[in-house]
């Protein structure tokens, strides 16, 4: 920007016959500087408006919040990043507020929150857990009117993990607690759940003995929140909403399992770097959670005993977590229960009524491989060789009258018959039965003798 003293020295050399350059190297300014000034396209002393970076990212905003008026900005940000946006997110929410790209939703305005008070966690002291209800999932997840995401938070620095399990029952709860320890490279002293069915009664809050395994197992404690005592958990609450909005709320239909806990993988490890002040000096989420001191975990996880209901495809596969796995020709359309131990590398598939068919060692979940056995491909290969013939296919184009038998069931059907002899169309018999009574009669034989 020029002051009005340099727009005047440059308007008045500029008349003595000085070149642009000249003038932008005698006040030391650019020389496109200089040419806007003469051009009158800039005023002395009004500092240019700097290039709004948000404007051509404003259309595809406004159509996102009109699909979804409570997308988070931190949501709508991701998206944008991605689509090339280079702004921060600072200016991105100011530029949202100045453009007033968000509808207003009367029902969902609020007034003043009410205030909460903070609990002070020690580092590595708690590990947070809950479920997550997921409304309206992909249909062919397979898993009704919710999905189930298990999320633990580690309470003092705020890291937090989340997995995907089929059902909220015992086994499934074990695989995913341990799936989400394992991704946060420990666990603390002590683990915090509401009050579910699986890890204690629901009315006294006290464990349950399956449970109470589980924990000795991994060496820990357990505390079960209050009732109506929410706030102890907000935490993990917190990374709930966060999880809800930010990734559950942009799944696609068509996106598979795996690919899903790819995505809130992702989202979790994005979010380790929050900044977080501690006692005035600045850090993140992630440098506060590797510096807790957290407890090893065992090496192989509780040894819970899980099954899954699976339907085996015409390629006699069952399909489970991303992979196939063979069992004998036989089976299409037939649903089978896939077994594992939490513990162990293998997985059994057995019949409905508890026959065990096939045994695999697991691959790893996601990888789309087909694990077979050498019988089951012998065997494969044998029922289709059987099924194969050499014998050339029928002709389309022939005549076929209907056969006489078809014609007799036809007629049959319609209470006739086939036969023209058996046809009668007046049956004389009885006509001549008359006329034998009535010469035979008194009185008659007297007329036809005279005649």
């Amino acid at each position: 920007m020029l002051t009005r003293e340099e727009d005047v020295d440059a308007h008045a050399l500029r008349r003595q016959g000085w070149s642009i350059s000249a003038i932008a190297r005698h006040l030391g300014r650019d020389r496109k500087t200089i040419r806007a000034y003469l051009a009158g396209e800039r005023v002395a002393g009004v500092r240019a408006p700097a290039l709004d970076e948000f404007v051509p990212f404003l259309p595809y905003c406004r159509q996102r919040l009109a699909d979804d008026p409570h997308l988070w900005a931190t949501t709508l940000f991701d998206e944008v990043i991605d689509l090339g946006y280079r702004g921060g997110y600072s200016t991105f929410t100011r530029a949202l507020r100045k453009h007033q790209v968000r509808p207003h939703c009367g029902p969902c305005h609020r007034g003043a929150r009410r205030d909460s008070s903070i609990i002070e966690h020690p580092p590595g002291e708690e590990v947070q857990f809950d479920w997550l209800e997921l409304p309206d999932p992909p249909g062919h997840w397979g898993v009704g009117a919710n999905a189930h995401l298990l999320v633990g938070a580690l309470a003092h620095s705020g890291r937090w993990r989340g997995v995907l399990a089929e059902s909220k029952d015992f086994p499934h709860l074990v695989e995913a607690l341990d799936q989400v320890l394992r991704r946060m490279h420990g666990t603390g002293r002590r683990w915090r759940f509401d009050r579910m069915a699986t890890v204690c009664n629901p009315a006294s809050g006290k464990l349950t003995a399956a449970f109470t395994g589980v924990a000795k197992y991994y060496g820990v404690g357990v505390d079960i929140c209050p009732p109506r005592r929410g706030n102890r958990k907000g935490v993990v609450e917190k990374a709930n909403h966060s999880a809800a909005q930010r990734w559950w709320r942009t799944v696609a239909d068509g996106i598979s399992v795996e690919a899903a806990q790819g995505g809130i993988d992702r989202l979790a490890v994005r979010m380790d770097g929050r900044g977080r002040a501690i006692e005035g000096v600045r850090t993140t989420v992630g440098d506060l959670a590797e510096a807790e001191p957290l407890l090893e975990l065992p090496l192989a996880p509780f040894p819970a005993q899980a099954t899954a209901d699976r339907v085996v495809t015409a390629q006699a596969l069952v399909p489970f977590r991303g992979n196939f796995y063979s069992v004998p020709p036989g089976l299409p359309g037939a649903i089978v229960s896939v077994r594992w131990r939490l513990d162990e590398p293998f997985l059994s598939i057995a019949t409905a009524g508890g026959a065990v068919i096939a045994r695999h060692e697991m691959a790893p979940r996601g990888c789309g491989q087909t694990v077979r056995d050498a019988g089951h491909v012998v065997a494969l290969e044998r029922a289709v060789l059987e099924a194969f013939s050499d014998a050339p296919p029928c002709r389309g184009k022939v005549r076929r009258p209907l056969s006489p038998q078809a014609l007799a069931e036809a007629l049959r059907g319609q209470g006739r018959t086939a036969d023209p002899a058996a046809r009668v169309v007046i049956d004389l018999s009885t006509y001549a039965d008359v006329a034998a009574r009535l010469r035979t009669a008194p009185g008659n034989e007297d007329k036809e003798k005279e005649s």
